[in-house]
């Protein structure tokens, strides 16, 4: 498995599902990864891209202050791989000289990388599905037609 850095490349609602998507793109690439997630990991995410900070730790948040009171320190997340329409993530952590890996969901793993600073890696062959009918992934241009006829006052609907 080959991994490549990768970027939030936006937050939006899929109004043909209703359901938020996160994509991720390659550093100095127009290649992306549609990520469908829920609507408060879209929360998580879209207040760590905005700065905004919660009066009580969000889940995320409480993850990262057990890593760091433990002395742990997040290195990196990786989106694995994509499995039945499921993607896969691991939390890479160093603690003690040594990396432990910790399975997790994508949303909460980009959540996380926002609050450590971490830096997000994706498998690169997930920028490589073509077929929507094996993947569950739209194709390129399918997506970005798709991303680009979303309302902006759907968007207006969630507040920060």
């Amino acid at each position: 498995m080959e991994f490549i850095k990768a970027r939030i490349d936006g937050l939006a609602l899929d109004i043909t599902t209703n359901s938020p998507v996160v994509t991720l793109s390659p550093e100095n690439s127009k290649k992306i990864l549609p990520i469908w997630i829920g609507h408060y990991e879209a929360w998580a995410i879209g207040m760590e891209i905005s700065g905004v900070i919660s009066k009580r730790p969000l889940t995320h948040d409480l993850l990262y202050g057990v890593i760091k009171s433990m002395g742990g320190k997040v290195e990196k997340i990786c989106i694995t791989e994509l499995k039945e329409q499921t993607f896969f993530a691991k939390i890479h952590i160093k603690s003690n000289g040594d990396i432990i890996e910790v399975d997790a969901r994508p949303s909460d793993s980009i959540a996380l990388a926002l609050k450590a600073k971490a830096p997000i890696f994706v498998n690169d062959e997930l920028f490589r599905l073509k077929d929507e009918k094996t993947s569950g992934i739209p194709d390129q241009e399918t997506l970005r037609d798709r991303l680009r006829r979303i309302n902006p006052e759907d968007f207006g609907k969630y507040q920060l």
